[in-house]
């Protein structure tokens, strides 16, 4: 997985009746080179060294709840794994065993209605804020019911964001009960007052985030109301504050032609 789109697109493009709206633009997002950082944990107190990579694999654990008139809400927590560089996957050393990082974020929008285990549903993100923390041991993330849990302690802010744009959409699995949902996001990224030594390259530190996550039908388990996520997949990396990456437009292009094809087989006779 060279970007964040490698995981997002592939699954999209096994479905054949929406391959050629998608080839275009996965292909083109998946190509594109993706800016290099440093982080270096000790500067924040953290029990790790520095590294280098240019993008973060994450295990994302969320609850997405249905609201009035297609509205939804979505919270949970974003737990780093792994970093890669140049494609190659790396663990650095002691995250997750002497240390670890996650996001908090909670978010909503509105999304076309339909039963997402029998047709394709899309829409948009409307609000989306999120902390990034840091934390010296290990911690685990789960659930209480349909409430995202996470046992770090001694957690230390390290950087806050909040929404630019960002869309959502389901793709059913062809049973009738399963689904694959994926989400596509371009964020703030504001480094917290006195945390400029984790983030050590570049310096200043990039001013955007952008994210993209897809999920498998067996990491997702549905609820009254709405769905959980549990260890699903997504990717974090950075851009310039301006302008908009062309990468992530063409995340939106491709939501969005995968929503004109579904929105057309909906209307055939």
């Amino acid at each position: 997985m060279k970007t964040t789109f490698t995981s997002f697109c592939k699954p999209l493009l096994q479905r054949s009746a929406m391959t050629l709206a998608l080839t275009t633009v996965c292909a083109s997002a998946m190509a594109a080179p993706l800016p290099q950082f440093t982080f270096d944990p000790a500067a924040a107190g953290l029990a790790g060294t520095s590294f280098t990579g240019d993008n973060i694999l994450i295990s994302n654990y969320s609850s997405v709840l249905s609201g009035p008139g297609g509205s939804f809400t979505e919270s949970g927590y974003l737990s780093f794994g792994a970093m890669q560089l140049g494609g190659s996957t790396f663990s650095p050393t002691g995250l997750n065993e002497t240390y670890g990082l996650y996001v908090a974020f909670t978010g909503t929008g509105m999304s076309s209605a339909g039963n997402p285990a029998t047709g394709v549903t899309f829409g948009t993100f409307t609000s989306l804020n999120y902390t990034l923390y840091g934390y010296n041991g290990t911690a685990s993330f789960g659930f209480s019911g349909s409430t995202p849990t996470e046992t770090a302690t001694g957690e230390v802010v390290l950087a806050t964001g909040s929404l630019i744009s960002g869309a959502v959409v389901t793709i059913p699995s062809g049973d009738g009960v399963h689904f694959t949902p994926s989400a596509a996001a371009n964020l703030t990224f504001n480094v917290d007052a006195g945390q400029a030594g984790f983030f050590q390259s570049p310096s200043p530190f990039y001013g955007q985030a952008i994210t993209a996550f897809t999920n498998t039908s067996s990491q997702v388990l549905p609820v009254n109301g709405g769905f959980l996520i549990s260890q699903g997949g997504g990717s974090i990396n950075f851009a310039a504050a301006v302008p908009e990456p062309e990468s992530y437009m063409l995340m939106l292009a491709g939501l969005a032609a995968m929503a004109f094809v579904a929105r057309r087989r909906s209307t055939k006779p």
